[in-house]
C-alpha cells in the first residue's frame, strides 16, 4: 500500500506539471525523472507520502483522533527528515511551529487544494465505513477545513477501503461512492490535473476505472493526464495496489532506484507490513 504509493509518487513527481513533450517522450517506465523544480527529491518520494507515512504511524500507534494529535504527527514526520515539495503555506506552517496547536493556527485552512487528498488513503484500512468517513474528515479538517476538501478526502479513503476489503471490481468503484456519499464522481476525466481536491479524486477514479487492470497501465495512465501527477500516480497506485483484479508487477528498478535512506522503501514496507496486520480483510 504505502510502499506503491511512494514508488507512484517518486515516479510522478518527475513530471509533475512537466511539459507535454517532456511526458509523451519519458513516461515509459524506464527510470525515475527529475522533478522540474525541485532536483533534491529525485529518486526519492514527495510531500504526499511524508504525510501519508505520518497518517499509517498514527493508525498503527492507536493513537486518539483528534486534530492537535494529528498535527503534531505531521510536524514530527517533516522535521525528522525535512524534504521540499510542499506547498508554500504548509510549507511554513511546518518549519514555523513547534507544536501541533501551533501548527493549527499558523496555516490558512481555508483551501480547497489535494493536500488533505494525497495523504488520506491509508484510512481506508478501517473495517467500518463510519470511522473511514469520520478519521477521513477529522485529518483533512486540520489543513483543509472546507466542504470539497473534506468530502474529496472521504472519497479516497473509500476506494481504498472498497479495494482493500474485496467489495467488488474496480469498475462498480463509482456506484460504491455514490451508494455512500450520495455523489456521482466524474470517472471520465481527460485533462491535466490541478492542485485540487475535487479534480484530484475524480483523476484517481477515472484512471482506476478506465485502465487495463495492472499497476503499469495505472501509473502510466496517470502521469499521462499532465499536472499534479504525482499526487494521481502515489493514490492511484497505492489504491490499485489492494485490488485482487490488478496485476501487480512493477519494474523492479523501481524498488532498487528509489531512495532507502532511514524513511526510505524499507522503513515504508516494514510500516505497511504492521499497519496491514492490524485489521483483517474478513469483517462483517
Amino acid at each position: 500500500m504505502l510502499a506503491e504509493g511512494s514508488l507512484g509518487d517518486a515516479y510522478g513527481a518527475g513530471f509533475e506539471f512537466a511539459s507535454r513533450e517532456k511526458i509523451d517522450q519519458f513516461n515509459t517506465l524506464e527510470r525515475y525523472e527529475q522533478h522540474p523544480r525541485y532536483p533534491s527529491i529525485y529518486k526519492r518520494y514527495t510531500d504526499d507520502t511524508q504525510l501519508a507515512i505520518a497518517i499509517a504511524e498514527y493508525i498503527a500507534d492507536g493513537l486518539e483522533w483528534t486534530h492537535v494529535g494529528l498535527a503534531n504527527k505531521f510536524i514530527e514526520a517533516f522535521k525528522r527528515d525535512p524534504r521540499e515539495g510542499y506547498g508554500s503555506g504548509m510549507y511554513k506552517a511546518l518549519t514555523t511551529s513547534s507544536n501541533g496547536k501551533e501548527f493549527i493556527r499558523n496555516l490558512d485552512r481555508r483551501s480547497k487544494r489535494n493536500g488533505a487528498v494525497m495523504r488520506v488513503y491509508p484510512i481506508g484500512i478501517y473495517p467500518h465505513v463510519n470511522h473511514v468517513l469520520e478519521y477521513a474528515a477529522i485529518q483533512a479538517s486540520v489543513t483543509h477545513d472546507t466542504p470539497e476538501a473534506i468530502t474529496s478526502a472521504q472519497a479516497v479513503a473509500l476506494m481504498m477501503h472498497y479495494c482493500y476489503y474485496r467489495k467488488g471490481t474496480l469498475h462498480q468503484l463509482p456506484q460504491f461512492l455514490s451508494d455512500i456519499q450520495g455523489i456521482h464522481w466524474n470517472t471520465t476525466w481527460k485533462n491535466e490535473v490541478q492542485i485540487d481536491a475535487i479534480q484530484s479524486t475524480e483523476a484517481v477514479l477515472s484512471v482506476l476505472v478506465q485502465s487495463p487492470p495492472s499497476l503499469k497501465n495505472i501509473l502510466l495512465n496517470s502521469v499521462a493526464l499532465g499536472g499534479d501527477v504525482d499526487t494521481v500516480a502515489s493514490l492511484a497506485l497505492a489504491i490499485a495496489s489492494q485490488a485482487d483484479e490488478v496485476d501487480q508487477h512493477l519494474p523492479p528498478w523501481m524498488y532498487t532506484d528509489i531512495e532507502n535512506s532511514e524513511y526510505g522503501l524499507s522503513y515504508i514496507q516494514a510500516l505497511d507490513s504492521k499497519l496491514l496486520a492490524l485489521f483483517n480483510r474478513v469483517h462483517s
